[in-house]
């Protein structure tokens, strides 16, 4: 910065032809479109909103493309500074290069335990492709679909074996540097997200549980209407009350932090399933180890997106309930995203039930393939 005390005139510049008055008229005659040969034109309304319609798009698309390279400015930046500072971020940000260099539509993460093999062969068996096909799924619908779980206490135990047997069987796993437990729900989300950001480039990441029936066919179609926000969180939408009793299930430690007693939480997604757009995953990845978690992870995920400018959408079809109430929605057309029971979190004996509520409420196979996003 320079301070001074002199003072100056701006000098003139020279060389520069001023235009003249007869030129100044010319110029005004054109601005005006004073030229005869204008005046009769008419543009057919149709095709003056056709024009303002392109116009939106292309904004819409250049709103996406700025929030797009100002995060990934963000994330050079937050790389260089732990390169520097020796930042504990840099241990998350070292994650393996992309396995493909290519858009997908959507990642699909499925929350999953150690404990819930039979429930991953439910899954495996109803909605979810297996094989070639999901192979398929991803090259041809740029949809990636994994079971996500982390790691045992005891690394290279017992567990951590099973889950590899596995994942050499079915090649349908997310493995995540993180140690398993119920009330780390919060830190697998964070490490989810980052992970399959790093991962792949794509335009929406999914978190589902096991226990969930999904349409990933109708799941794809509804994300893809979202596809111009750069900044979109969809799910149920719920404000549930926030419980300061100790021993009852969902009890919030830091209820003194919503007010007093009896208040609600902040409206957020439901935890059985949500969506969230790739700017606000890259948001979660480069703010990670100051992002706040609270014991519910749902609670976690929508206090971390407060006081930005994020479009909540509330869309009912990703919470619909079991039969009869998935069936008929789909006999009347407008096919649940996913269906559950709400009493249970989930489909209560899910292992049982789900080939009955893909039975009765899935949109087809043939819906899957030939949808187009």
């Amino acid at each position: 910065m320079l301070f001074t005390d002199s003072m100056w005139t701006e000098p003139e510049a020279k060389g520069l032809s001023r235009p003249t008055r007869s030129e100044d008229e010319q110029i005004q005659l054109v601005t005006d479109g004073c030229d005869t040969k204008f005046k009769d034109i008419r543009r057919d309304a149709r095709d003056i909103i056709h024009e303002v319609s392109k116009t939106h798009n292309a904004v819409q698309t250049l709103d996406k493309t700025i929030s797009s390279l100002e995060m990934e400015l963000a994330a050079a930046r937050a790389l260089q500074d732990s390169i520097i500072t020796g930042s504990p971020i840099s241990d998350d940000l070292m994650l393996p290069e992309p396995v493909k260099k290519r858009k997908y539509l959507m990642v699909v993460g499925i929350n999953t335990a150690f404990s819930s093999r039979k429930r991953r062969d439910s899954v495996r068996a109803t909605w979810m492709p297996q094989g070639d096909k999901l192979r398929k799924l991803e090259e041809e619908k740029g949809i990636i679909m994994r079971f996500v779980i982390g790691h045992g206490a005891t690394s290279g135990g017992i567990l951590d074996r099973a889950i590899e047997a596995e994942d050499r069987k079915h090649g349908d796993f997310l493995r995540l540097e993180h140690i398993e437990g119920y009330l780390e729900l919060s830190a697998k989300t964070k490490t989810y997200f980052t992970t399959a950001v790093a991962l792949w480039d794509a335009d929406f990441y999914v978190k589902v549980d096991d226990d969930v029936h999904v349409n990933i066919g109708t799941l794809g179609a509804t994300l893809a209407k979202h596809r111009l926000n750069p900044r979109v969180y969809i799910g149920c939408m719920k404000s549930g009350p926030v419980l300061a009793q100790k021993g009852v299930r969902y009890h919030e430690p830091e209820h003194w932090k919503f007010g007093e007693e009896g208040n609600k939480y902040f409206r957020h997604a439901t935890g059985q399933l949500y969506a969230i757009s790739k700017d606000l995953a890259t948001y979660i990845s480069i703010n990670q180890n100051v992002l706040h978690k609270y014991v519910n992870e749902d609670v976690s995920l929508g206090s971390w997106f407060i006081g930005l400018d994020v479009e909540h959408i509330d869309d009912r079809r990703l919470c619909c309930g079991t039969p009869p109430d998935c069936e008929w929605k789909a006999q009347a057309g407008n096919i649940c995203v996913a269906s559950y029971d709400w009493s249970c979190s989930g489909i209560c004996r899910s292992v049982d039930r789900i080939k009955e509520v893909h039975r009765r409420c899935g949109e087809g196979e043939d819906a899957l393939w030939t949808a187009s996003f």
